[in-house]
């Protein structure tokens, strides 16, 4: 492996300039746990590590009931799944950050991390998706938010500029009324990437559905919802038929991908029961 030079930023901004200066010879190191693997593997070979570890202020849970639940992008998965104030918000959540991995690598990988990684196959991605999650980032330009519906691009890549860094994670308090609920499929014992990830979010009045989302993950190279078929859902009750024709729905829309965990077909057939398990879930609560 070839000498690293680590640069220690100590603001954002001094952040962002390094990777101006140095381009696609530098690499941005949160938590560590997937660049170091990519440096194990030679899959990577920068010339330049800029560490966030010595920038105060982009860790920390913040709860906000005009803006919603602010989480730093160095607070770690660990932190934001035992958190009180993740709990009582967004349980949904919680038991999501939960299902990251193992806990040694809860411990060290971040939030921030985990989203601009954008790998496909991760849990917290296709949950902030329906929760309408966004992301503050900061660069020479200067600060703005991106949606996390238009925030994941395709395999490992996102809207974040070159020159930015990701500092915080805003999830609106709009989806706190809300049922929601998570579900994963792990096809593999050796691991616990899923082969796919179901997020439901359910408004309802007196038993009437007024705004259904779905989020798929895991399936393809981003976190996947269809509104057409949820529009199915708007003013009506939420019969097991008509769950079934929304899971359909969504099993013959997707466009799924073949991996170690399972093929495309494979998919394709579990993201019909997986969808339907997901909104019935949340449906109880």
């Amino acid at each position: 492996m070839p000498d690293i030079d680590i640069l220690e930023p100590t603001t954002v901004a001094e952040a962002a300039a390094s990777l101006r200066e140095h381009g696609d010879e530098a690499k941005v190191i949160a938590g560590g746990t997937a660049l170091v693997l990519m440096l194990k593997n030679r899959l990577i070979s920068p010339r330049y590590l800029i560490t966030l570890s010595r920038i105060a202020g982009l860790d920390g849970i913040r709860y906000d009931p005009n803006v919603g639940l602010r989480l730093g992008a160095l607070t770690t998965i660990r932190q934001a799944e035992t958190s009180p104030v993740v709990r009582e918000h967004f349980p949904v959540l919680a038991q999501t950050f939960g299902q990251v991995a193992n806990v040694r690598v809860r411990n060290a990988a971040t939030v921030g991390g985990n989203l601009t990684e954008a790998d496909y196959a991760s849990d917290p991605p296709c949950v902030l998706l329906a929760l309408r999650a966004r992301v503050v980032v900061e660069g020479p330009s200067g600060r703005r938010e991106i949606p996390l519906t238009e925030f994941f691009r395709d395999f490992y890549e996102t809207a974040l500029a070159p020159d930015e860094i990701l500092t915080e994670v805003i999830v609106p308090s709009e989806s706190e009324g809300a049922l929601q609920s998570y579900l994963k499929y792990v096809t593999r014992s050796s691991e616990d990437r899923p082969c796919i990830g179901a997020c439901a979010w359910v408004r309802t009045n007196a038993g009437i559905c007024q705004e259904l989302r779905v989020t798929l993950g895991a399936v393809t190279s981003t976190p996947q919802e269809f509104p057409e078929a949820e529009t199915l859902a708007a003013g009506q009750q939420l019969t097991p038929d008509l769950i079934g024709r929304i899971a359909e729905h969504y099993a013959q829309a997707i466009d799924p991908l073949s991996d170690l965990r399972g093929s495309a077909w494979y998919r394709r057939e579990m993201a019909s029961v997986f969808v339907r398990r997901a909104v019935e879930k949340a449906l109880k609560g």
